[in-house]
């Protein structure tokens, strides 16, 4: 019981976590308030992955969900035997919070090359991904950042949203990894007296 509260809380953690990442992937399509730089394509390329708004956030919200009502005591009703359908229960959870780790885990990998690639911006060359080639050391070199002159503190703006949906994607692949671990102590630890007791009738 106490391991299914737990599961429970951990689950609904996930819940501001994943609608965070889309307010947080939707900011980043308009660079201080303005709509013309998404009309006009003007953007990191790495915006358009939808790292933060489909895999962090619409797919974590599903997964969520589903983990959710497998948390509810009454649906232990798959099988003849209660701790068959228990032990099936467990390994849909599994399976769901595997999905939410290849969910989260892209938005994060996505969210951190974008990182460090810079944002795409107007220089005195014209638009280009001005820090591209520097491996992501202008993230420590605020002096560098004036080669962006449009639009106005972009990469500012790139390095804190871009940095909040690592910590958000972060968060959830910890979670979702919390609740495997939990989960396969369950089956491996004998949790499920059908799998210790295999005798009793």
């Amino acid at each position: 019981m106490g391991t299914r509260k737990c599961g429970g809380c951990l689950s609904c953690l996930l819940i501001p976590l994943a609608l965070w990442s889309i307010i947080v992937n939707i900011l980043l399509y308009f660079p201080n308030g303005q709509t013309s730089y998404a009309s006009s394509n003007k953007l990191t390329n790495y915006v358009w992955y939808f790292e933060g708004i489909c895999f962090s956030g619409i797919m974590m919200l599903i997964v969520t969900t589903v983990l959710l009502v497998l948390e509810n005591k009454n649906n232990y009703k798959c099988c003849q035997s209660e701790n068959c359908s228990k032990k099936y229960v467990t390994l849909l959870s599994i399976i769901f919070s595997s999905l939410g780790i290849a969910f989260s885990g892209y938005c994060l990998v996505i969210s951190a090359l974008g990182l460090v690639q810079g944002p795409y911006c107007r220089t005195l060359d014209g638009w280009e991904y001005a820090f591209e080639g520097t491996a992501g050391r202008f993230l420590t070199d605020s002096s560098i950042w004036i080669q962006c002159l449009e639009p106005a503190h972009v990469v500012e703006w790139n390095i804190i949203l871009f940095s909040i949906l690592i910590t958000l994607s972060g968060l959830q692949v910890i979670i979702c990894l919390i609740r495997v671990v939990m989960q396969l102590s369950k089956i491996l630890c004998g949790s499920y007296s059908v799998i210790i007791q295999p005798g009793i009738i």
